[in-house]
């Protein structure tokens, strides 16, 4: 029996509780395919913080290496620890140590799922560059507090960055309807924007078999609430790329909904898996959270370890359980009750 080693990082909020629910689905998708999931649960959040002054140890990150994946709930506890700390203090580093360059988001309507839009059925993948670009972290303040206070924030994209997400969009594409819309906004940023599309373009020449178009970020806003139904695959920068899928969220029903995966396509360290919707304080510890997201992550992280069978068998019982209209409205159902209707449907 093939044994998978998985870091769970619930963090803060509804993410412990989501985390929780979520894991014995794994587990027993996993056991139903022929494999073994072993989890090692650390407290690394906000809470640890407060405790310890930082959000994870100094070796945190070799701690981690040593694992197959990571399943991440939510982190973040705004009141008591700033949002630019426990970002800086633990995702990133840990997209970036492991070379998580491509962030996978999809966005479709699962069945009995009513979304805001009147369009039909659509489904999207999303490929946001993960690790440079507008969240490179390069710049800085001076003369803080005076009226001569300057702010410098430097987007930073390299030859390497751009074409490597761009040809994991053109991959991703392959596999399903061979369209790619490329985003950027070149006609304000005629630097970093026009380099992005120059390389698009480029790329373009190895796969005659992906029709390529390109928008600019604002018309791509647009086209994703007007005619969704119309893209498939979507690749954009760190910024674009995560406003874009916060919209993919709100037309597929909701923040329930976003599952994500931090991918390090060459597997030479852990990729991580997390829903999107962050750790919702107002809700924390009600027992109403949706745990679907994190448990899609759940199924995206066993595509992932080529467990393809479980990540299928998880899928489908999820869908089972919206159509049923179990965890398809914010806060009609308790947390446990969903992901019970989950476990029973697989």
């Amino acid at each position: 029996m093939k044994t998978h080693r998985i870091a769970l990082i619930p963090g803060d909020g509804i993410g412990r509780d989501i985390t929780a629910a979520a894991w014995p689905i794994l587990e027993k998708a996993a056991g139903m395919a022929g494999s073994r999931l072993e989890g090692m649960e650390f407290p690394w959040s906000c809470a640890f913080y407060k405790e310890t002054g930082t959000m994870m140890p100094a070796d945190g990150i070799e701690t981690l290496r040593d694992f197959d994946a990571i399943l991440l709930g939510a982190v973040g506890w705004p009141a008591e620890v700033p949002d630019s700390v426990s970002l800086h203090g633990l995702l990133l580093p840990i997209r970036k140590s492991f070379v998580q360059y491509a962030n996978i988001r999809p966005h479709r309507l699962l069945p009995g799922v009513e979304g805001p839009l009147k369009a039909g059925s659509f489904d999207i993948l999303c490929i946001r560059e993960n690790t440079e670009g507008e969240y490179s972290g390069a710049g800085g303040r001076i003369h803080q507090g005076t009226a001569d206070e300057v702010a410098v924030e430097t987007s930073v994209f390299t030859r390497k960055g751009v074409e490597r997400i761009l040809r994991f969009a053109f991959e991703q594409a392959r596999t399903r309807r061979g369209r790619l819309a490329s985003v950027t906004k070149s006609n304000a940023q005629k630097y970093s924007m026009v380099f992005w599309d120059e390389v698009t373009h480029q790329l373009a020449t190895e796969y005659p078999d992906v029709e390529v178009m390109n928008y600019h970020i604002d018309a791509m806003a647009a086209r994703m609430v007007m005619a969704p139904e119309t893209l498939d695959v979507v690749v954009a920068s760190n910024l674009f790329g995560d406003i874009l899928t916060d919209l993919g969220a709100a037309i597929q029903g909701g923040l329930g909904f976003a599952a994500s995966a931090n991918i390090n396509p060459d597997r030479s360290a852990p990729s991580m898996f997390e829903p999107v919707h962050g750790s919702a304080p107002d809700i924390a510890h009600l027992g109403i959270a949706n745990p679907i997201a994190t448990i899609w992550s759940g199924a995206m992280m066993l595509d992932h370890l080529d467990e393809k069978t479980a990540a299928a068998a998880i899928m489908a019982a999820i869908e089972r359980t919206t159509a049923a209209g179990i965890g398809t409205v914010a806060g009609k159902d308790r947390t446990d009750a969903i992901a019970n209707a989950v476990l029973s449907a697989l």
